[in-house]
């Protein structure tokens, strides 16, 4: 049976200390953790819990001074100690809140998940060496994992903590795009206020815990639950398929809805929710599942993608033939005749791995049932799709179920899915009480979706000046038991397998491929990250065999205002990626000839390489709707409320759209009041993915906002070009000489309350692909160039990055401190997926086995921010959210065969791997020789 392991319950004792400068007494087990005892008892919810195993440092606190994980602490080592939490530096001398600002002022602080054990251990430091050195930061904060920042913005933070800090100016009417502001969350992120999914719940709420199955593949028969119930004191119920109102499968893509809350006779993967147990927290909390009355027969289990298609192979999903969930098809030109014709032809084959997301945050939230419907808060990406699924589980209208999403600490796609909510409001739903669920660090590894596998084949041809003639690419992925977002990432590969390069004969066919393993689903890139590895390590060889320049080669190749696209789209202005290229230049011929300089003197295993690659990403859903709402409201107090749905899971979106709908106003941005994207408060504006929310909601809140300006000067009958002053229950306006004073209060409201509304929708002018795949599949692009210089170890097989060059195009920085911070997380993910990450499906669903980059592994990043505004997006910008991780991974493994000679062909590039091609090249040379 897979569970967590039951907390002990043994003898209670009362226990005293001092929390954040007070006496506490508590009765608690001795052996309880601390974690639990300081945020389910004393409220304390700054500390997070990630692991609950001491691997990601969330949970970070001081005892006695010393920084801990409060997670590894009983709670009766703490007796008679001083426990120093999140919520308590600001006022500890000497450095009070001082750190805490220069996080704010840096951007130390995205998702916020990490924030507080960052804070504490950095803390701990600072009191001992007022100013450290970067090395002493890093190893001060190597106990506690980050997955948002890339940790160099931390680091610089912790650096500058001493110094003065220089209190944030508001920028004046009209001036808050490009502006470097902190983050409009930022300050409940690092005092420890904010509130995640684990953080609330309704006084008396029950617990609820899964049954998942153990195998990938299993028939069960049920026991006597009812028995099962009736002899646990504090359970309530259990609940299974039959206990499901709405009978329809559901799924994130409504077309492909294949799944059900519980599986019934037959679990698909390991880690499949058979059944749930309701009751008291305590007896929840305490049961041994392994008692649970489930019999498994376990069966043989299709795990690869040969398996599936093998002829006669059983159908997982009787519904799809040879087990293919769908495809998807790029074709343009002759590609047979152009490699014919090519000067030279390059073919490869290249292999990526499952990539679990890694989030800090587990899933978690809670439900209770409200009259005839349900509201459901948790963490999540995607409000109304979760509405949407939860309706259609429940057997109820939309408009029935209301979505609370809390912070996010961390999602990267995987929070797209439903996690915990099927569970809460069908207990809810059923019991009438309050319903939590709180996901273990292994409960999250075991059954959320992960980076699809994609084992992709390539052959690309060139003349023999340079140019590009043709590219055939096919690639299967592996997308699991369920569809998720397979069918999206079969559909986006096909025309991103090109690069952002000119390739008049192409030919893109993909497939996704189901397996008895976890679903695959969105992260960062929907299966342009695997495919990028291939694309730019292909062209690499090709430059090669030309005797090109590597980046000259993609310079000479890039993709311009006035050519088509491999869809025969043309893009016109704001097509950056030249620039991108251009603006390496500089840094790759130093680069390049310090590495030369080294490896010419080095007598020890130790040589340099340097790498680099292209990308590009299109914004929003592939030729689908894909539309933003935004509403936004004058109130009687001078006040704005910005009503935007965009859930921000550290990527800023909070902060970035209102700068857009400020600057739109011509208003100040301290006058803005954020309305979440609470259902039932909040219009639609759509999934927080596909690097869309600072395009399409971006542009929906500039929408939202020139009617509301034009609203306002309609009351004044004044001119567009008049001014408006916002002031405390009143409005100035001022035009020619003239001036109006509104009073606010005297107008009357509005249906939302409010003395004038606006509202807006914007939807990206898209065409669907013809049968070919030609067609406008997205509105805007965005664009960027990788550089990463390395160091390889090549008797150890240990690559260790030195720096990354990051060029992007934005088209337009909106706030640049927070671009930078997507593009130094997006590098940290792409350097963990091209060195260290791959998830096995049965093993390491922990923090400890599954290896994501620490602050030690993350080099310098140099962000090159690039303007080429897109005359579609709002002020002109463009996504970057997915852009950032594209080109790393290939950009490193680039560089270790720069460095080697040896093309790692399976990813990661793991010390084993990179030993053995090294070894294999030596082995072929002496057999030549």
């Amino acid at each position: 049976m897979l569970a967590t392991p039951p907390i002990p319950r043994d003898v209670q004792l009362s226990l005293s200390f001092t929390v954040n400068g007070k006496p506490v007494t508590v009765v608690a087990s001795p052996g309880e953790r601390l974690t639990r005892m300081l945020r389910e008892d004393l409220g304390l919810t700054g500390t997070k819990i990630g692991c609950d195993a001491g691997d990601c440092g969330a949970c970070t606190v001081l005892l006695d001074g010393e920084p801990v994980c409060a997670c590894l602490v009983p709670v009766a080592q703490a007796e008679g100690h001083e426990i120093t939490t999140v919520e308590g530096l600001a006022g500890r001398p000497p450095l009070f809140d001082r750190l805490q600002k220069a996080f704010l002022q840096h951007g130390a602080a995205q998702c916020g998940a990490c924030t507080p054990g960052m804070l504490v251990a950095a803390t701990a430091l600072l009191e001992k060496h007022e100013h450290p050195a970067e090395n002493e930061v890093m190893d001060a904060l190597g106990g506690v994992l980050c997955r948002c920042t890339g940790y160099r913005k931390i680091i610089t933070a912790v650096l500058e903590a001493g110094a003065e800090n220089v209190a944030p100016v508001s920028p004046t009417s009209g001036c808050a795009v490009g502006a470097r502001l902190v983050r409009l969350d930022g300050q409940r992120k690092v005092d420890g206020t904010e509130i995640y999914g684990a953080d609330e719940c309704p006084e008396a709420a029950l617990a609820v815990r899964a049954i998942r199955c153990p195998h990938h593949r299993a028939r069960f028969q049920f026991g006597d639950l009812d028995e099962f119930v009736t002899s646990h004191p504090g359970i309530h119920a259990i609940f299974t398929a039959k206990d499901v109102p709405g009978k329809d499968p559901y799924g994130v893509i409504p077309s492909f809805a294949d799944q059900t809350v519980f599986a019934e006779n037959e679990a698909r993967f390991r880690g499949e929710a058979v059944a749930i147990v309701v009751g008291e927290q305590a007896a929840v909390e305490g049961l041994d599942l392994a008692s649970f009355p489930v019999a498994w027969d376990e069966l043989e289990p299709i795990t690869t993608i040969d398996a599936a298609l093998e002829p006669g192979a059983e159908l997982i999903h009787a519904s799809r033939p040879r087990n293919v969930l769908t495809g998807g098809r790029v074709v343009r030109g002759d590609v047979e005749r152009a490699l014919a014709e090519a000067d030279v032809v390059v073919e490869d084959e290249y292999e990526t791995g499952f990539v679990e997301h890694a989030y800090i945050e587990p899933e978690a939230g809670f439900a209770r049932r409200v009259g005839d419907g349900i509201e459901v808060q948790a963490c999540t990406q995607s409000p109304y799709m979760d509405r949407a699924d939860i309706a259609k589980i429940l057997d109820i209208a939309p408009d029935k179920v209301r979505i609370i999403p809390t912070a996010v600490g961390g999602g990267f796609g995987s929070k797209l899915d439903l996690s915990v909510q099927p569970f809460v409001a069908l207990a809810a739903w059923h019991l009438n009480k309050p319903a939590r669920m709180v996901y273990s660090r292994f409960e999250s590894i075991l059954s959320t979706t992960k980076r699809h596998p994609a084992r992709m084949r390539l052959r690309a041809g060139a003349s023999r000046d340079g140019k590009l003639v043709g590219l055939d690419f096919s690639a299967d992925f592996n997308t699991g038991a369920y569809s998720s977002w397979g069918p999206t990432v079969a559909a986006r590969v096909p025309v991103h397998a090109s690069g952002p390069y000119q390739v008049p004969n192409y030919r893109a066919v993909t497939r996704a491929v189901h397996t008895h393993l976890v679903p695959a689903g969105a992260f960062r890139g929907f299966g342009v990250p695997q495919t990028a590895i291939a694309q730019e390590q292909v062209y690499d060889q090709l430059a090669d065999r030309l005797g090109m320049d590597r980046l000259e080669f993609r310079i000479l190749n890039a993709l311009d205002d006035h050519s088509p696209t491999v869809t025969g789209q043309v893009l016109g202005a704001g097509v950056g990626i030249r620039a991108c290229l251009e603006a390496l230049r500089p840094r790759w011929s130093a680069a390049r000839s310090e590495a030369t300089a080294f490896n010419a003197t080095a007598t020890g295993p130790i040589r340099r390489g340097v790498g680099m690659a292209g990308m590009w990403y299109g914004c929003g859903n592939t030729s689908l709707p894909n539309p933003s709402t935004v509403r936004v409201g004058l109130k009687a107090d001078g006040r704005i409320a910005l009503h935007q749905g965009a859930v921000d899971i550290g990527q800023g979106s909070n902060t970035i759209v209102t700068q857009i709908c400020a600057d739109a106003m011509q208003a100040p941005i301290e006058r803005f009041d954020l309305v979440s994207g609470d259902t039932a408060i909040t219009p639609d504006c759509g999934k927080t993915s596909a690097s869309r929310q600072t395009f399409v909601t971006g542009k929906a809140a500039a929408m939202a906002g020139e009617k509301l300006r034009a609203a306002i000067l309609q009351l004044a009958f004044a001119g567009e070009n008049a001014a408006i002053r916002f002031r405390d229950h009143c409005l100035e306006v001022e035009e020619g000489g003239r001036k109006w004073v509104i009073h606010l209060a005297e107008l009357p409201r509005d249906e939302f309350g409010y003395v004038a509304t606006a509202e807006a929708t914007f939807d990206p002018p898209t065409s669907p692909l013809d049968e070919n795949g030609q067609g406008v599949p997205y509105a805007v692009f965005g664009f960027g160039a990788h550089m990463a210089e390395i160091a390889i170890d090549t008797e150890l097989g240990t690559v260790q990055v030195l720096r990354i060059t990051a060029a992007h195009d934005v088209g337009r920085a909106i706030n640049p401190t927070l671009i930078e911070g997507q593009i130094e997380g997006g590098a940290a993910q792409g350097l963990g997926h091209a060195l260290m990450e791959e998830f096995f499906p049965g093993k390491g669903e922990n923090l400890h086995d599954y290896l994501i980059p620490s602050v030690g592994d993350m080099p310098p990043v140099e962000s090159i921010l690039i303007e080429d505004p897109s005359p579609v997006g709002p002020f002109g910008a463009k996504g970057i959210g997915e852009q950032a991780v594209i080109p790393t991974a290939p950009a490193i493994l680039n560089a270790i065969h720069d460095a080697t000679g040896v093309r790692i062909r399976r990813v990661p590039a793991t010390p084993d791997r990179i030993r053995a091609a090294i070894l294999a090249a030596q082995n072929t040379r002496s057999h030549r020789a």
